[in-house]
């Protein structure tokens, strides 16, 4: 396929996307989310892929959501239906990187903003260098939390009262405390954090891929991921509330 906003690197078991605009803080824009929806769904198809590592092209693994479409989409549709799309398709491919039968690992550095840090929390597993940054900004730009369902997943990996916390203080925070939080399984020098990302993708792929899907559907079940739909379409029109009226008050 050819990309516009990823770089695929397949290396027969151990499939690399890399998000791929630098210049804007790799934000995640309509088009990002149609291509890695592209490659989500053909990995469900490919049974020679046993991993896949997500990361960041530049300085940073993603700066959130590319906020310069909204006006763009509003003045193309006032009803709001184009930014209602822009929320499902998100959802859609939070829902897809959940329920993906192989693992799925998470590259972090640089700052991981939003929606970043919202598609890193739905890979398995996450590495990060010790600079990185995290933030979950959007109560303090007046948007609700309902980017690709997030808020239930992140609940359940950093648990509810830290998450209360980061949501109504939109405050950023540390690698380490990332990782005292279980939004990152490992942190390691930014300059050994390949090697740390290796080291775990390398085994993995030698893992029978019957027994990781159902391990991970037992998981996804226990920790009521499958229920992160519920509810996301209610916050689809939230969201798309909150967008408009950000976008007229900008004009």
């Amino acid at each position: 396929m050819d990309f516009k906003t990823l770089q695929v690197s397949d290396e027969g078991t151990i499939l690399r996307v890399q998000l791929d605009r630098p210049e804007e803080g790799n934000s995640v824009d309509s088009q990002m989310l149609t291509e890695l929806l592209a490659i989500l769904r053909a990995l469900e198809d490919d049974h020679t892929v046993r991993v896949m590592v997500l990361s960041g092209a530049g300085d940073h693994f993603c700066q959130g959501g590319d906020r310069t479409e909204f006006p763009e989409l509003l003045a193309q549709d006032t009803s709001g239906a184009a930014l209602r799309a822009l929320g499902e398709k998100a959802q859609r491919v939070c829902s897809a990187l959940s329920q993906l039968r192989l693992v799925t690992i998470a590259r972090c550095h640089g700052d991981v903003i939003g929606a970043g840090l919202g598609l890193a929390v739905f890979c398995d597993l996450r590495v990060g260098a010790d600079t990185s940054r995290y933030r979950m900004p959007e109560v303090g730009l007046g948007v609700p939390p309902a980017w690709g369902g997030v808020l239930p997943r992140l609940a359940a990996e950093a648990g509810q009262a830290q998450v209360r916390r980061l949501l109504l203080t939109a405050e950023a925070f540390d690698a380490a405390r990332a990782k005292q939080m279980s939004i990152l399984h490992e942190v390691v020098p930014a300059d050994d954090l390949d090697a740390a990302v290796a080291r775990l993708a390398k085994p993995l792929a030698r893992r029978d891929p019957t027994t990781v899907r159902i391990t991970k559907n037992m998981l996804n079940a226990l920790a009521g991921a499958n229920q992160l739909s519920v509810g996301s379409y209610a916050d689809d029109e939230f969201l798309t509330a909150a967008m408009a009226r950000r976008a007229l008050l900008r004009r």
